[in-house]
């Protein structure tokens, strides 16, 4: 375990996280996205896929702290960017600032020049201390959803374009085009297992609902969805087209294969997240897509021990 061990309340205590808490960890998270938002969002399956990031080390990138009766209050961990939860029922006892205190020491003794956390617009008081440790904007980040009542229809393809479900043998196509187009806005480019652990290897991924565009032999655009089951909503995790056959209607014909797949599948609203880096707010817009809620990510400089 690491040495950066936080100063706690009485009562409290903290350790780092094992592969064993990830269902407690998910209860938790659930349990602060209903106080915020009124629903839940994340599954089992992103807090996995988190766990797995190349580099992250449990026992010392992550922290739980629990009450004196054993239950989880507050968790964080930090790989480049970090994460902070505190049960609402634990909120006001200064366990927010102790994991900030630890994520940022931690950061500094990993050589990190930067620290960046996702926050909900809609989540106050945690905006508020991140504002008062110096932490700045970077980007905003939206959460898209598409109404379904009825049957959503989906046009013609363009000439020569087909559209067709995911199929096993798709992954490392879908990948790479994937991550060729996200690397024209991303700092980082995904090498296939962690992608896979966030998509086609995860519990809730839905291959039925994934849409995959191909010119001739050429896979040329894809949309990957999972079928969230604590939300009952569809959710598509990634949409890209190669640069070639952009500005060709092709994500706005994917967008709405993967709808239709859902609503037949028994979803009703399908979601997406976006932000400002990408330039495709406009894009789920036009589609029909609204904006349910926003969040900011926000990014502070750090004076590292080496």
């Amino acid at each position: 375990m690491s040495d950066l061990v936080p100063t706690l309340p009485l009562g409290y205590q903290a350790h780092p996280a094992t592969a064993y808490d990830i269902s407690t960890i998910h209860r938790l998270v659930s349990a602060c996205e209903r106080e915020v938002h009124g629903r839940v969002r994340t599954d089992l399956g992103g807090i996995a896929a988190v766990f797995a990031r190349p580099g992250l080390i449990l026992e010392l990138d992550t922290l739980l702290i629990h009450d004196q009766t054993g239950r989880l209050a507050a968790r964080a961990w930090v790989n480049r960017r970090s994460e902070v939860d505190v049960h609402p029922r634990h909120r006001g006892r200064g366990l927010g600032t102790a994991l900030l205190d630890w994520a940022e020491a931690r950061a500094r003794q990993a050589g990190s020049e930067h620290i960046v956390q996702t926050v909900p617009d809609d989540d106050t008081d945690a905006v508020a201390l991140l504002r008062s440790r110096g932490y700045e904007p970077m980007v905003t980040e939206w959460l898209l959803e598409f109404a379904m009542p009825d049957e959503p229809a989906v046009s013609e393809p363009p000439a020569g374009i087909m559209v067709r479900p995911f199929r096993s043998g798709d992954e490392h196509a879908a990948h790479q085009l994937i991550e060729d187009a996200f690397d024209e806005w991303q700092q980082r480019r995904k090498p296939y297992p962690e992608w896979a652990q966030h998509t086609v290897e995860r519990p809730a991924f839905a291959p039925a609902m994934s849409a995959l565009a191909f010119n001739g032999g050429q896979l040329i655009g894809a949309a990957i969805s999972l079928d969230l089951p604590e939300s009952g909503e569809g959710y598509i995790e990634e949409v890209a087209v190669h640069r070639d056959h952009r500005n060709q209607g092709i994500a706005r014909l994917l967008l709405r294969h993967a709808f239709r797949a859902f609503h037949r599948h028994g979803r009703r609203t399908c979601t997406l997240a976006t932000h400002s880096d990408t330039g495709a707010l406009a894009l789920y817009l036009r589609v029909g897509m609204t904006v349910r809620h926003s969040s900011t990510v926000y990014r502070k400089r750090l004076r590292t021990t080496r």
